[in-house]
C-alpha cells in the first residue's frame, strides 16, 4: 500500500518560511501613495488622474478606488504618510520646546516641494468640501491629538494655566503659520516659530500666587 506524498506539489501543504518583505497588499498601498505624491508635485492637484496613479504603481484601478474611493481622501493620505514621522511631538520635559520644534518641522515641509501639496489641497477645498474635509480627518485631526497629549504634559508640569482653550490656543499656535504659508506677507523661518511659541505659550503660564509676589512684612 503506498503512502501519500505530502511533499509540495503532490496535495500536501508546503511549510515553509514566508518570503520576507511586505505582504502584497501593503507593497501596493505603499507604491500607490508614492506615486500619488509624486504626480501631485509633478502636475499639480488637476493634473493627478486615478488612471495615471494606478499605472504608476503598477496595480489596477480598482485597488486604488476600493481603499480611497474619492481623490481627496487619496491626496490626504498620501500627505500624510509622507509627513506623520517627521511632524511628531518630541517629549523633552518643556513644553515650548516641544512644541516649537514640532512647528519648525511643519515649516519646513510647507517650504519644500511638498508645500505645493497643500497648497493644491486647500486651494480645492473651496470648491470641493470633501478634498479639506478628507485633509483635515486624515492629516490635521491626528497631529492635533497629539498636540493636545504635549500640551496636556505642560499643564501637569505646571508650564501651562490648568483650564486654558486647548483648541484656541493651538489655533493661535499654527494660525500665523499658515498665513504666513498662503498670504506670503512674510517669511516662515525657524525664528518666526521660536518668537512665535514664545509669546502665545508665555500669554498662558500660570500666574504667580500672591504669596510668592508680594514681599514679606515686617
Amino acid at each position: 500500500m503506498r503512502q501519500k506524498s505530502t511533499a509540495p506539489g503532490h496535495g500536501g501543504k508546503r511549510r515553509g518560511k514566508r518570503s520576507p518583505g511586505r505582504p502584497r497588499s501593503e507593497q501596493a498601498r505603499v507604491a500607490i501613495l508614492r506615486s500619488t505624491l509624486h504626480i501631485l508635485i509633478e502636475h499639480g492637484f488637476s493634473g493627478l488622474a486615478i488612471e495615471d496613479v494606478s499605472a504608476r504603481a503598477g496595480v489596477g484601478k480598482a485597488t486604488v478606488y476600493r481603499w480611497w474611493p474619492t481623490k481627496g481622501e487619496l491626496i490626504a493620505d498620501a500627505f500624510a504618510s509622507s509627513t506623520t514621522r517627521k511632524l511628531r511631538f518630541p517629549d523633552t520635559g518643556s513644553v515650548n520646546t516641544d512644541m516649537s520644534r514640532q512647528m519648525r518641522q511643519l515649516v519646513k515641509i510647507l517650504c519644500s516641494r511638498r508645500g505645493r501639496i497643500v497648497s493644491a489641497i486647500l486651494a480645492a477645498g473651496q470648491s470641493d468640501k470633501s478634498v479639506i474635509a478628507a485633509f483635515r480627518e486624515r492629516f490635521l485631526k491626528p497631529r492635533r491629538r497629539e498636540a493636545y497629549e504635549t500640551l496636556q504634559r505642560g499643564i501637569r508640569r505646571g508650564e501651562l494655566r490648568k483650564h486654558v482653550d486647548l483648541d484656541l490656543l493651538l489655533d493661535s499656535l499654527y494660525g500665523p503659520i499658515y498665513m504666513r504659508f498662503l498670504i506670503q506677507h512674510d517669511r516662515l523661518t525657524a525664528d518666526f516659530v521660536d518668537h512665535l511659541c514664545a509669546l502665545v505659550l508665555g500669554a498662558v503660564r500660570p500666574s504667580r500666587a500672591p504669596s510668592q509676589t508680594r514681599k514679606p512684612q515686617r
